[in-house]
């Protein structure tokens, strides 16, 4: 059920590349244009400080994320939190840099009070622009499937959830023992019948879900498609691998599906490391007092270093040392780890609460400043652990398609704490892969917000 969703997601309800690219600079534009229309309406001039804010806005936002296709009160409620999220990091950065003078008081708080407005107004008319569109498009998109097995029935099943398809049903020539139930309903003819169908019905999407194994059919059916005015789709049977990122790529002229990948590629890598840069180096600076008594509280707590250094897998299943305020009085790191449980004797009394505040935690920032880790990504395992999962859970490692975070969105799930099960670990990595195939930076501010809520009120770190 998991890779099904993402796979229909991916390869057939994608927006439109002008959606897209719409929704990428609707967001960023929209807040920048909101400042400097409310800088302008109380008269005050465009200095270097005025584009300098316009400009880490700008970059904290890109590319914005596409909310057209959302429920309405989900796109509100999205729209005020990031911007909510946004607006805490940018009054830390003001009063870490002591810039916050550089701008009016009524310019700032009406342009807290007018973005998100605008924002929502904004997505509601991309939203109904969206609809008038698909609903003017829905008598040219019809669509039929060749081939009636389960490919077909869940290709079907995809392009009913697309507004402006109109499905008329599968062609095929095995027998009906080898269909799909419930394509079987749905059988329109053989495969010499579908050319004339398409012409008769002046059908718009032909969708070939037959095996590599038909070849010869599909040359055949291809020649005779190949006469209308139809757009053909080939469907690869990838059900049953994890898709992460799905694109077609060019390489020198020679097609290529992507099935599993980085989302930090171009300008999404490079948004990625300067919202890691800007944001761990401005907490460094805010929390440096906490990390010195934490030192403290550690050195006097119990004999050893006051850094643990532990090996974890990071990027593409590289070994990477990753720092943590020692919490125990062992220091496990060979081959076998044992997690820490309820009441383990190994944790020290400052230990546990360092443990459940997640304070242990903090120097893991310099990791980020390092390159190693992300703020925002999957949690690192030790090494022993990595081990052992990768043979136990499907797609494990795909997870190591990214930097590992000092949160992320499993955490944020319930997925905190101790993984005494296959299950637990089973849905944390279910749950990290879902992250890699959701990235935006509205994403990753929305979990550091959730984070912070979580800290103060979750109980199930120890």
């Amino acid at each position: 059920m998991f890779e099904d969703r993402s796979y229909k997601r991916t390869f057939y309800s994608a927006p439109q590349s002008v959606e897209s690219l719409v929704a990428a600079f609707l967001e960023p534009g929209l807040i920048v244009l909101c400042f400097l229309s409310v800088n302008a309406w109380f008269g005050e001039p465009v200095l270097r400080s005025t584009l300098t804010l316009c400009l880490l806005v700008f970059a904290l936002t890109f590319p914005g994320r596409n909310r057209f296709a959302e429920h309405p009160a989900s796109a509100t409620i999205d729209v005020i939190s990031s911007w909510t999220v946004l607006l805490v990091i940018l009054a830390l950065c003001g009063y870490a840099t002591n810039s916050l003078g550089y701008f009016e008081e009524p310019v700032l708080l009406w342009w807290a009070g007018l973005t998100p407005l605008v924002q929502v107004a904004a997505v509601e008319i991309g939203r109904q622009v969206r609809r008038w569109h698909s609903r003017k498009a829905a008598s040219r998109r019809s669509a039929v499937i060749i081939g009636a097995g389960a490919l077909g029935a869940k290709v079907a099943h995809a392009l009913r959830d697309i507004e402006g398809v109109e499905f008329l049903g599968f062609f095929d020539d095995r027998s009906e023992s080898r269909l799909h139930p419930e394509a079987a309903t749905e059988l329109r003819g053989s495969l010499g019948e579908v050319s004339d169908f398409v012409r008769a019905k002046s059908v718009r999407e032909v969708y070939i879900t037959l095996p590599l194994g038909s070849q010869p059919r599909i040359v055949q059916l291809l020649e005779n498609i190949q006469g209308t005015t139809a757009s053909l789709f080939f469907v690869p049977d990838v059900f049953g691998i994890s898709i992460i990122q799905g694109r077609l790529q060019d390489i020198n002229g020679v097609p290529v599906v992507g099935i599993c990948e980085t989302p930090f590629t171009g300008t999404n890598e490079l948004v990625k490391r300067i919202s890691d840069i800007v944001l761990s180096s401005l907490i460094l600076l805010l929390i440096s007092p906490i990390l010195l008594a934490v030192a403290i509280g550690v050195k006097l707590s119990s004999s050893g270093p006051v850094i643990f250094k532990q090996r974890r897998n990071g990027l593409d299943g590289e070994e990477i040392i990753v720092y943590k305020f020692r919490s125990m009085r062992t220091q496990d790191n060979g081959r076998d780890v044992k997690q820490a449980i309820k009441g383990d004797p190994r944790v020290t009394p400052f230990g546990a609460f360092i443990r459940r505040t997640s304070l242990d935690e903090l120097p893991q920032f310099v990791n980020v400043l390092q390159g190693r880790m992300s703020i925002v990504g999957p949690r690192p395992h030790a090494v022993a652990h990595n081990e052992e999962y990768r043979k136990l859970i499907k797609a494990y490692m795909v997870r190591h398609k990214v930097k590992p975070g000092i949160t992320g969105w499993a955490q944020v799930n319930g997925m905190r704490g101790e993984t005494d099960t296959i299950e637990k670990m089973q849905a944390r990595v279910e749950y990290d892969l879902e992250y890699l195939r959701n990235w935006s930076l509205a994403l990753d501010l929305q979990i550091i917000l959730r984070t912070v809520r979580l800290v103060i009120s979750d109980r199930h770190a120890y």
